[in-house]
């Protein structure tokens, strides 16, 4: 099911995750006119639970979306399917594009459009993507618990993750692919934790029947591994920001690009808010709904500061209604 847009609205939302509906449902219980649009191609689609979330531990990614579109219809708000093509500023608030040509206009915008996750290129590897190749031990660790992990070296951050995964396993092996294997302190703390490093290249996935069997190395030794823990590099989906001049910049740990905001999620361009994984590429499900409702709420007080100014202006006297003086 989806909506119709209409002209214009107080507030649109780009972006239809956890992050962009609860921004909108926020919106939409102030009594806010929000038009959510939905690419429909959440980042945790591949994923069989959402997990993490108070309340609906392992719900699946697709049933958590379609019952928060129902809330947010349910206050009056838009859930519309579409790709943003550009978003310009206009008189007043930006102008809205989709692939198609459909306009849109919004006094204020919400993005949250999430990230890319970029996958390390080996055979096996994308079709087992959230399900025993994971890359968040909060995410997945207790699925793969006791089991013999396997931590594929990609980042700034693989003995961190190698460390995190060993809270959840006393069989986990750090591979060290394409960088050169840890020394000094990390790899005096891995091998205190018990963690080996398996030097050399990794060169595909085993998988036998539904699930990794092991990890086959350049060479053609196959080490017995039951998850692959990865740490992707993730992309911002947010080529449309171009016309706002607003763009992604590195993220400070070296994991990928985000939107930089303040703690409310307000950019550098008035008028234009961020929340989810698009600005904060850490956040889980229940951190990203939440930032999306504190960007709702901010900008609802925005509106209302905007608002509260015009109501001012018109309801002071003008000079044509100065009293006469006495003659």
């Amino acid at each position: 099911m989806t909506d119709q847009l209409r002209g214009g609205y107080d507030v649109v939302v780009i972006g239809g995750g956890a992050a962009g509906l609860n921004g909108a449902l926020m919106l939409a219980r102030v009594r806010r006119t929000v038009a959510v649009i939905d690419a429909g191609a959440p980042r945790n689609a591949p994923a069989d639970g959402v997990h993490g979330l108070l309340g609906r531990e392992g719900i699946s990614p697709a049933e958590l979306l379609e019952r928060g579109r129902a809330e947010v219809r349910h206050d009056g708000g838009y859930v519309v399917r579409g790709e943003v093509a550009a978003a310009v500023p206009d008189s007043g608030g930006f102008t809205v594009t989709l692939d198609g040509g459909a306009t849109v206009r919004a006094r204020r915008l919400l993005v949250t459009t999430g990230v890319v996750d970029e996958l390390p290129d080996l055979p096996g590897l994308r079709d087992r993507w959230g399900r025993d190749v994971v890359h968040c031990p909060y995410c997945h660790g207790w699925e793969i618990r006791d089991k013999a992990i396997g931590v594929l070296a990609g980042g700034p951050m693989a003995v961190h993750q190698a460390l995190l995964f060993r809270q959840l396993s006393d069989d986990v092996v750090l591979f060290s692919h394409t960088m050169p294997p840890p020394t000094g302190e990390e790899a005096e703390q891995l091998a205190a934790r018990g963690v080996r490093v398996i030097d050399g290249e990794v060169a595909s996935l085993v998988i036998v029947g539904d699930r990794i069997a092991g990890v086959r190395l350049a060479g053609g030794t196959v080490v017995d591994r039951e998850a692959l823990a990865v740490a992707p590099r993730m992309t911002v989906r947010a080529a449309f920001l171009d016309g706002l001049g607003l763009r992604p910049v590195e993220h400070p740990a070296g994991v990928g690009e985000h939107v930089p905001s303040d703690a409310a999620g307000r950019t550098d361009v008035p008028g234009v808010w961020v929340a989810g994984n698009v600005t904060d590429l850490m956040a889980q499900v229940g951190a990203a709904a939440a930032a999306g409702a504190a960007a709702g709420a901010q900008i609802n007080s925005d509106l209302i500061a905007e608002e509260t100014r015009q109501a001012v202006a018109a309801h002071r006297p003008g000079p044509s209604s100065a009293s006469e003086p006495a003659a």
